[in-house]
């Protein structure tokens, strides 16, 4: 596995620009807790789809507590870009691109955003540690 370099100071629950040092690549990444995934490689796969899902903002409410969300880029987003969820090992979903699309909508009283859920097997590629994948820690 090659090295990389957190080019932001955000903690975990935020997307962040990281540049793989091997390469000098950027893309993004989705982080909570020990889980971690590689949200411009998710944006690849989902780039020429129509969104197949629908999400209920109001039920994402409370995991914002875990999220780092600047409020002004938060007030600037496009709440027609769709979130990109993944499905979790143990069950349930979970939404790795979109948490300033939620916050907005949240306080425009938007009740839904449309949204790219990603296979088993699309969310397995985009994950970078967490589950078989690792401790999840950067290192």
């Amino acid at each position: 596995m090659s090295a990389s370099t957190i080019r932001t100071g955000q903690s975990s629950g935020d997307a962040e620009a990281v540049t793989n040092s091997a390469e000098g690549s950027y893309g993004e990444m989705f982080q909570l807790m020990a889980w971690r995934w590689n949200v411009s490689h998710a944006k690849k796969l989902t780039a020429d789809r129509t969104p197949g899902g629908r999400v209920e903002v109001a039920a994402w409410a409370g995991l914002l507590q875990l999220i780092h969300i600047d409020d002004e880029h938060a007030q600037q987003v496009d709440l027609s870009e769709p979130l990109i969820v993944v499905p979790v090992p143990n069950g349930g979903l979970l939404v790795i691109d979109g948490w300033h699309r939620i916050r907005k909508a949240l306080t425009s009283g938007v009740k839904h955003l449309l949204a790219h859920v990603l296979s088993v097997e699309e969310e397995l590629a985009c994950r970078v540690h967490g589950g078989e994948k690792g401790e999840g820690w950067i290192r």
